[in-house]
C-alpha cells in the first residue's frame, strides 16, 4: 500500500503543477476587451437612452481623474470628431491579426449617435491613454494643445 499511496502523491503534484502552470498563463495573457460602450440600463429615461463606458483596465480610472479638468475641457464636436477617427483606427486595428491581441473588441461607436459630453471625453482620453501611457499608436497623427 504504501507504493499506492506514494504514486497518488505523485500524481496529486502533477495535478497541482498543471493547474499552477495553467492559472500563471492566464494571469499573463493580457487583458482584452479593453474598452466597452453600453447603454446604461440603470439610468434609462422615457425618452432618451444613456451610454456607459467601460473600461477593464485598472490604471485608467486613476490615470483620468488625475488628467480630468475642466479648464482643459473641448467641445462635445471635438470629441466627437477624434473619436470617430481613432474608434475607425482601432477597430480597422483589431481585424488585422498582428496587432488583434490588444485591439479586441471591435468597438461600437455609431456616427450620429449622441453618446453625451461625458462618454466622448472620457473615451477620447481613453485613447491618449492608450498612446501616451501605454505607448500603443493607434493614429499617425494626434491632435494638437491636448496637455497631459
Amino acid at each position: 500500500m504504501i507504493p499506492l499511496k506514494i504514486n497518488s502523491f505523485n500524481h496529486m503534484k502533477k495535478i497541482f503543477l498543471l493547474f499552477a502552470v495553467v492559472s500563471f498563463l492566464a494571469a499573463c495573457s493580457g487583458p482584452k476587451g479593453m474598452v466597452k460602450i453600453e447603454p446604461n440600463d440603470n439610468e434609462a429615461r422615457e425618452d432618451s437612452v444613456e451610454y456607459e463606458l467601460i473600461v477593464f483596465d485598472t490604471g485608467f480610472e486613476t490615470w483620468y481623474l488625475l488628467q480630468d479638468s475642466p479648464a482643459r475641457y473641448r467641445s462635445q464636436q471635438y470629441y466627437e470628431g477624434w473619436n470617430h477617427q481613432y474608434v475607425s483606427a482601432w477597430n480597422y486595428l483589431a481585424t488585422q491579426p498582428r496587432k488583434r491581441s490588444f485591439f479586441e473588441p471591435i468597438i461600437g461607436y455609431e456616427p450620429g449617435v449622441d453618446y453625451g459630453f461625458e462618454l466622448n471625453h472620457k473615451l477620447f482620453y481613453y485613447f491618449q491613454y492608450v498612446e501616451h501611457v501605454l505607448g500603443i499608436q493607434i493614429l499617425s497623427h494626434h491632435p494638437v494643445g491636448v496637455v497631459f
